[in-house]
């Protein structure tokens, strides 16, 4: 017995019994899904030959439970495991390495539900806007939001300014820096920061549109911060980061910080790591719930029928975890992009309702040979499709 002095009585004073659900999708025959989530359970918890440790509660409460084991289509299973919230440590860090650490190296199986109990909960505020508190900042209670992004790479910081004073003075509501700049010779962070802030507070002077400037702030952890408030003393109405870049916990700490105190958004550079093949997680649970409870008060995410391969049901799905009810936590903005068109706002707007933020990019630059106009076309498509003529 090489656990002479495990003391059973002091782990289950310590043990509140409140457990958190994964829902894993695993693939393969029902014996090898079988096998595969009691490998979970353990690997995800004890990582520890079950045969070795002693009997007790590290067994009946640490370890993972299976709770519900069902088959959802041919060689395709859902599994429902159970865990001690006490295995999280109170951190968002390790409550993700619970969900899958170790086993997101393995194959056939991944994140498709969560079930959260209070105290997972509590690890995170969530959202600290959400959909409510954006359209506030804007003054846009229930019509769709109209969104853009400064681009090509290469343009130097006084032309990226003009573009966001011409977005935000024919109307658009968000401006967002292309995911590709970051501190170029040809656009250093501080001096396009500082020209686009001063485009869009000049535009809306001159009209009273509100506009939100949204600047890439990723980068190195040693200067992720100190852009974040650069970028709100000049004026910045949010800040974006990739959180398959920075990591989702940093996203967190950022969105947390009420030195920093404006809305966050998400974006999917780099993210594809987390989902691609279907692996990990669903792209509907990193998208829609994981970067929620990391404080993204908006995601943007490639819309169905674009450049990339996502569907139309897991695009919905986003949406739909960016509202599902977490105790009061607040909601996630969807932003469905990658190559949208001004004739595809009907369509979105359909499928999605009007809590959406409609970005389009290279679009509204090739939309006509006026850019104003184009704004304003953007503007006129919306209103129609919202029957507001």
């Amino acid at each position: 017995m090489h656990f002479e002095h495990y003391d059973n009585d002091r782990l289950k004073a310590q043990l509140s019994g409140e457990r958190f659900t994964v829902t894993y999708e695993l693939t393969g025959t029902e014996a090898e899904c079988r096998t595969i989530a009691n490998e979970i359970c353990v690997e995800q918890s004890i990582e520890f030959p079950v045969a070795a440790t002693p009997a007790g509660d590290i067994i009946d409460q640490i370890v993972g439970r299976i709770e519900e084991f069902t088959q959802t289509a041919e060689n395709t299973w859902r599994a429902d495991i159970s865990f001690a919230v006490e295995n999280t440590a109170g951190e968002f860090t390790q409550f993700l390495n619970v969900l899958m650490g170790n086993f997101s190296i393995k194959l056939n199986a991944r994140i498709i539900d969560l079930q959260l109990s209070p105290s997972v909960l509590a690890l995170t505020k969530g959202p600290r806007f959400g959909i409510d508190g954006i359209r506030e900042m804007v003054g846009e209670p229930e019509l769709p939001l109209l969104m853009t992004a400064l681009k090509p790479m290469g343009m130097a910081p006084s032309d990226l300014g003009e573009l966001a004073y011409t977005f935000a003075a024919n109307g658009l509501q968000v401006i967002k820096d292309d995911h590709g700049l970051s501190d170029q010779v040809y656009a250093p962070f501080e001096d396009r920061v500082k020209a686009c802030c001063e485009g869009v507070k000049r535009a809306y002077e001159e009209t009273g549109n509100r506009c939100l400037y949204v600047p890439n702030v990723t980068g190195p952890a040693e200067v992720l911060r100190d852009r974040a408030w650069f970028a709100v003393e000049q004026g910045a109405g949010g800040i974006m980061v990739a959180p398959g870049l920075i990591g989702l916990d940093m996203m967190r700490s950022l969105a947390e910080d009420d030195t920093i105190g404006v809305p966050v958004f998400s974006h999917p550079a780099f993210g594809g790591c987390y989902y691609i093949n279907r692996q990990t997680f669903s792209i509907e649970m990193f998208n829609g719930l994981i970067t929620r409870l990391a404080g993204a008060d908006a995601v943007i995410f490639p819309n169905y029928g674009g450049r990339f391969a996502f569907t139309k049901e897991e695009c919905l799905g986003i949406a739909r975890e960016g509202k599902r009810d977490l105790g009061g936590m607040k909601t996630l903005f969807p932003c469905p992009s990658g190559g949208m068109q001004i004739d595809r706002i009907g369509d979105m707007l359909e499928t999605y309702s009007r809590d959406i933020m409609l970005l389009i990019g290279g679009g509204l630059f090739t939309y006509g040979p006026d850019l104003a106009e184009n704004c304003r076309a953007f503007r006129d498509a919306m209103y129609r499709a919202c029957g507001r003529e």
